[in-house]
């Protein structure tokens, strides 16, 4: 007999994951609540959390990038000479070719395709479902932690370099950076841990004040260059030297460009932040389509002005700047003096020190708001990504453990690179290269989905480029690849340990029920003291196997004919989704009714909805399942990647850890 449909016209949430386990439970001790305070114990959707942010224009957000992105220039020329040396004013130029044309072209399009804050993995997200794209996310998320993790001890390091090399503390605190480091990190730790508030209205200030101190800088010395012509001449002179001819040049400075990588670092916090900016008022959360015009003109502007200021200081620094003056600290030697502060050196030796200095504190300013720039982007990815995979525990959607955990981290590594700069350019260039590489291969993999030939080929022809830049890196600097390596391994190894510590959680947000659903359990209660359900694997799904079913559940475990049953039928759509809303329609075959539900597991989905039915009618349910045949060992790990298994000890258990009751608990019967 065919079914009999009745499309439902509405659904009816009935219960949420908390209502579901029975309220809050706040946490014991005082530390614990300090600690839990601002915990999100339900995460909202994608675009609620926007509803009531508040926004800014587009510039304005760039300056916000800009403590992240503009602060680059105080570290960036030094390296650049260490790397390039004379060479380093035309490395720098490929570097702001591949920014203009490459980076931002292609960060325009992560912006039309994640304009929700979600940035370049959300994309790969959703173009590698199931485990291998889980897995890939993961290995994303390291190379992205460890770009925010030297961001913040790398600038910190630069402010210290800045602080100590002033001639007013040079005395009392050279050879003290490490100590000066860590104190600098602890302060950005504990504006964290009070609640930290974003504040675009402080880094418009301090990239206002920076960019114009930079100005006056780069001016006075493209003025020094324009007006000693013997300038000019002695650097071609030396680069005809050491390269003799153009072609040489290109090739040497090809070679050499992936260590300027780190000038790149700004476009990625680029589109992290949209959420800040304001779009027209015709934006909706599904198509913000102002919002994402306006970042298109943030990344752009961005990208223009850092693009000239690189330009102008590897010209003013390498012209002006004796090279010993560049060279870091070694054994036998102490740092130059422009050693992770070259345009700060100009400062001071161009207008005194008393506007050397005041460079210097807007420096070590606009550094450490580059630090509080990348905390709070790993504290935007984290509770993001794997609390909802269920790789790390929910206590990790909460600010101050992760602050804690994020300094330590901080700690160790600001101790393993004694709080050197150009030390630390590898594992910077590593995190930032492999960010944007994989950027660069989402949107390829994106345009030629959408059969668009053209742009295929384009960013195809960016992402070649990006990933020489990224091998190139890794083979000159192989540590920056081991340190990423070591956060991206020790990412998947403790969030794979999370996900089999938290696979018998509800793993449930709520339960959503159409309106035919909602009569068969309402009509499964009337009358009786308890809701009979029995969980069935779907086969014909027809009067057939139904018939046979109910028959054999009743033989098996004694239901008498005149109690009422309903078959449960659980779907698994994407396994290595952690958990979703559970929902749930009504069917009926004849006298049979079904229900029919879509989950990530099916244990966690029966758990779940047995709690619905008891909450929601007042009754005690009972599931009634037959055991299986096979491994116990084989079904623990089919469970565990599939989300299928036995599935009867599993549901127990899993009411077992929610409803402490045994008397009130929803009864799991097995044959």
């Amino acid at each position: 007999m065919p079914q009999k449909k009745a499309a439902p016209t509405s659904k009816k949430k009935v219960a949420s994951l908390s209502t579901l386990k029975g309220g809050e439970v706040r946490p014991s001790s005082p530390l614990k609540q300090w600690l839990l305070q601002g915990h999100v114990q339900e995460p909202e959707g994608p675009h609620s959390s926007e509803k009531h942010a508040h926004t800014h224009s587009w510039w304005q957000v760039m300056c916000l990038t800009g403590v992240d992105y503009f602060s680059t220039l105080g570290y960036q020329p030094g390296i650049a000479f260490l790397a390039a040396g004379l060479l380093s004013p035309v490395a720098t130029l490929l570097l702001v070719l591949l920014t203009l044309f490459g980076a931002l072209p292609m960060y325009k399009r992560v912006a039309e395709r994640s304009p929700h804050g979600d940035g370049s993995i959300s994309m790969l997200e959703k173009l590698l479902p199931y485990w291998w794209g889980k897995l890939f996310v993961l290995a994303l998320i390291g190379f992205a932690a460890t770009g925010f993790i030297i961001t913040i001890t790398l600038s910190a390091a630069d402010a210290s370099a800045h602080l100590i090399e002033n001639p007013f503390f040079k005395g009392p605190l050279h050879g003290r950076e490490v100590i000066v480091t860590l104190a600098l990190i602890s302060v950005l730790a504990g504006v964290f841990l009070k609640g930290f508030k974003e504040a675009v209205g402080i880094a418009v200030g301090l990239v206002g004040i920076y960019i114009g101190l930079n100005l006056v800088v780069l001016g006075r010395g493209l003025f020094d260059v324009a007006t000693h012509p013997e300038l000019l001449s002695n650097w071609k002179v030396g680069l005809f030297q050491q390269h003799a001819n153009p072609f040489l040049m290109l090739t040497a400075a090809l070679m050499v460009f992936p260590k300027l990588a780190l000038g790149l670092s700004g476009f990625e916090t680029g589109v992290v932040v949209m959420p800040l900016i304001k779009g027209d008022p015709s934006d909706t959360p599904e198509n913000p389509v102002g919002r994402i015009a306006n970042a298109k003109k943030l990344l752009t502007a961005a990208a223009i002005l850092m693009s000239v200021l690189l330009m102008c200081s590897s010209v003013v620094t390498t012209m002006l700047i004796p090279a010993a003056a560049f060279q870091p600290a070694a054994s036998n030697h102490p740092a130059g003096e422009a050693s992770g502060r070259a345009l700060a050196y100009l400062a001071h030796h161009l207008f005194g020190n008393t506007f050397g200095t005041v460079y210097d504190v807007s420096t070590i300013l606009i550094l450490w708001f580059a630090g509080a720039s990348a905390m709070a982007g790993l504290l935007n990815i984290v509770p993001r990504y794997l609390p909802r995979y269920g790789m790390a525990p929910e206590w990790t959607r909460a600010v101050r453990p992760l602050v804690l955990i994020f300094t330590a981290i901080c700690f160790f590594v600001t101790w393993m690179f004694n709080a050197g700069v150009e030390e630390q350019a590898a594992a910077y260039a590593t995190g930032v290269l492999g960010l944007m590489t994989s950027a660069t291969i989402a949107v390829t993999l994106a345009a030629k989905r959408e059969g668009r030939k053209a742009a295929t080929y384009g960013f195809a022809l960016v992402a070649a480029i990006f990933i020489y830049t990224t091998g190139v890196n890794i083979f000159a600097q192989p540590e920056g690849l081991w340190i990423a390596f070591l956060f991206t391994l020790s990412i998947v190894g403790l969030s794979l340990v999370s996900r089999i510590w938290r696979v018998l959680e509800l793993r449930v947000e709520g339960v959503e029920v159409d309106n035919i659903a909602w009569t068969l359990v309402r009509e499964a209660a009337d009358g009786d003291s308890v809701v009979r359900i029995i969980p069935n694997r779907p086969e014909e799904r027809n009067e057939v196997e139904y018939e046979r079913e109910e028959r054999e559940a009743r033989e098996d475990h004694q239901i008498p004919d005149d109690e009422q049953i309903l078959f449960f039928e659980v779907y698994v759509t994407d396994p290595s989704d952690f958990s979703d809303v559970l929902k749930v329609t009504g069917h009926r075959y004849g006298k049979y009714k079904v229900l029919r539900a879509r989950s990530v597991a099916i244990p966690n989905a029966i758990a779940a909805f047995l709690l619905w039915v008891s909450r929601e009618t007042g009754k005690r349910p009972h599931a009634y399942f037959n055991w299986t045949e096979g491994n116990p060992i084989f079904k623990i790990f089919t469970f565990l990647l599939f989300g299928k298994g036995e599935s009867a000890p599993l549901t127990r258990e899993i009411l077992r850890r929610v409803n402490k009751d045994p008397e009130t608990r929803p009864v799991v019967h097995s044959a």
